[in-house]
């Protein structure tokens, strides 16, 4: 910590024998004790990239409670253009500025003691072993949406996070309401406006395909190799990884070496909101079954134990069909028919969620309360983990039964497919 009251490594030998229980506790428990109430929060950004630049960076930078320490990105040009700019915004305000760290590898940021917490935007197969191992450095986490590259990647998360005790917010805005009024839509569903649910589309695009972009050659001042880390070993092509500071999204989510798609991008939204208001946070669907030609990336089917059924497909966003109308929810939109149903006010007997402060902002709160944020790592876990049983039904092109509560198939064959093989040393850590 930059100036903190709790000696971490002390923390860690105390809480070391705390039960893993905690997995049970609800939202609301106290988690333990790192940064004092008083203190900066020390963070690192893992990633620097456009969306840590146009949006978590900015947002840090922003927060009276933050000084963003460190930034770690494999590209020089992405590391220095965020380093200069964090030491251009602290030196303005402190006379005493030490100035901003700009690595190379992020296992650089998480051994440090001065460190509370990392921020990790990241191409998707470089989410969960820097989370995993931020946890059991006693770090706090802001991790990027989809939270995984895979189901047993997300599992590992969830009992990384609660074993070690650390607060872990998963990219999923749209519960904060920064893109619209979802919170809203979630209250009016869960207050039984459309009666009982029976369907939900969600509107979002397809899965990824095998990468086979031809080599480029290679340019100075990028590490590719810690690029790729757990992934295949391939030839450099400048769609993955664009060259210096960019402003689009790079494709590399297109491929199933480093992402699930656009299923699993805007997915991770949507199916989130899905879940929310389904109240399936900490679960996730019975079966999986793929449309009569998977390859055509739209119609998966997931059914539920309840008997609710999302479909893959449909408008943008997520509708929601009951027996009394349906509701559609995308970013800028929320209408319903009958339209009375979104047009007429809560009543105080019915459900009102609590109001995020904004998504950084509820995630530090949580950093300084120890209580668990509102996208918590488990509610992202069972929401990308949802989507990747989708994607593995058209990729295969077949059905598969689902234990939530296990973490496995039904089939018990099926397991080998909860996980892919990693290049070494990028293995999973054990948890």
């Amino acid at each position: 910590m930059l100036h903190g009251l709790v000696n971490r490594r002390n923390f860690l030998r105390a809480s070391s024998s705390i039960s893993l229980g905690m997995a049970l506790m609800p939202n609301s428990a106290m988690l333990g004790r790192r940064v004092a109430a008083n203190d900066r929060i020390a963070i690192a950004m893992i990633g620097c990239g456009k969306m840590a630049s146009d949006y978590h960076l900015s947002e840090l930078l922003k927060q009276p409670d933050v000084q963003v320490a460190a930034v770690c990105e494999v590209d020089q040009t992405r590391r220095e253009i965020f380093q200069n700019r964090v030491n251009q915004h602290y030196s303005t305000e402190k006379q005493d500025y030490r100035g901003c760290d700009a690595v190379i590898d992020y296992r650089e940021v998480i051994g440090r003691d001065d460190i509370d917490a990392v921020c990790i935007a990241t191409p998707d197969h470089w989410h969960a072993i820097p989370l995993i191992q931020a946890c059991q450095a006693g770090k706090d986490v802001y991790c990027e949406k989809p939270l995984t590259l895979t189901i047993r990647e997300a599992q590992l998360c969830v009992a990384a996070a609660r074993k070690h005790q650390s607060v872990v917010q998963v990219g999923s805005q749209q519960r904060s309401n920064v893109f619209g009024p979802f919170r809203e839509a979630v209250e009016l569903i869960r207050s039984g406006r459309l009666g009982k649910i029976s369907k939900v589309t969600v509107g979002v695009g397809k899965p990824s395909v095998p990468c086979d972009l031809p080599e480029e050659a290679m340019e100075p001042g990028l590490n590719w190799d810690l690029w790729l880390g757990p992934a295949p070993r391939r030839a450099f092509h400048s769609v993955l990884s664009p060259r210096g500071m960019h402003n689009h999204f790079p494709q590399w989510r297109s491929y199933r070496e480093y992402s699930g798609g656009g299923h699993t991008d805007m997915g991770a939204h949507h199916y989130d909101i899905a879940q929310w208001a389904l109240g399936r946070d900490q679960s996730g669907p019975v079966k999986i079954i793929p449309p009569a030609d998977p390859q055509s990336g739209v119609g998966v089917r997931y059914l539920y134990d309840d008997g609710v059924e999302i479909v893959h497909g449909g408008p943008s966003g997520c509708v929601f069909h009951g027996e009394r109308g349906t509701l559609h929810i995308d970013r800028g939109l929320l209408k319903s028919d009958p339209e009375d149903i979104v047009k007429t006010p809560l009543a105080d007997d019915e459900v009102h969620l609590p109001v995020s402060p904004g998504h950084h902002r509820n995630w530090l709160d949580c950093v300084q309360s120890r209580q668990r944020p509102i996208a918590d790592v488990e509610y992202g876990a069972r929401t990308v983990t949802t989507i990747h049983l989708g994607n593995l039904a058209y990729w295969h092109g077949r059905s598969f039964q689902w234990d939530p509560v296990k973490w496995q198939f039904g089939d018990s064959r099926d397991n080998s497919l909860l996980d892919i093989e990693r290049r070494d040393p990028w293995q999973l850590p054990e948890v």
